[in-house]
């Protein structure tokens, strides 16, 4: 089978332009969002697994996988613009948006364990979707799904510790 990828010209001004906008939205939109919903007291308030990592670990991770995450979108959005694996990717970016107002605006463990299941479900499903597709875009949603597992499994014991 022969990758998607293989027949766009990702060199092209259009593309270039594409990447850009797929870069600034997503790293900005994150940053917005990191910036607007920050750890405040509630978080530091509450009781942590062993395994939780220090706040400052939390910045440079997610703008290296927003940095991913655009790449892999907008290497999708060139080859299959209204394609499932498109689908995938707008469905995971919209919850992942979403978690950190539910998390740490709203204060609502729940809410944000109920936003950030389907949301790894989104990203698995995305992977495997590229895979035999455009195996560089799903490659690029692995230490994603690692780190929203690994977010996924703090998010529960967050809950089994403080309720």
């Amino acid at each position: 089978m022969t990758h998607a990828s293989t027949s766009i010209d990702v060199k092209k001004p259009r593309a270039l332009i594409a990447l850009a906008v797929f870069l600034v939205v997503v790293i900005g939109v994150g940053a917005l969002i990191g910036t607007q919903t920050a750890p405040g007291a509630w978080y530091a308030g509450l009781e942590k697994p062993v395994f939780n990592p220090p706040n400052w670990v939390f910045g440079p991770v997610w703008f290296a996988l927003y940095v991913m995450i655009a790449i892999a979108g907008w290497r999708t959005f060139l080859a299959a613009p209204l394609s499932v694996g498109m689908g995938l990717w707008v469905g995971q970016m919209l919850l992942n948006w979403v978690w950190s107002p539910a998390f740490f605006a709203a204060e609502n463990l729940w809410l944000a364990m109920a936003i950030i299941i389907p949301m790894l479900a989104a990203i698995i499903a995305f992977i495997v979707n590229r895979w035999t597709r455009d195996r560089a875009s799903a490659l690029l949603f692995v230490p994603y799904a690692a780190w929203v597992g690994f977010a996924t499994l703090l998010n529960a014991s967050l809950i089994v510790l403080n309720t």
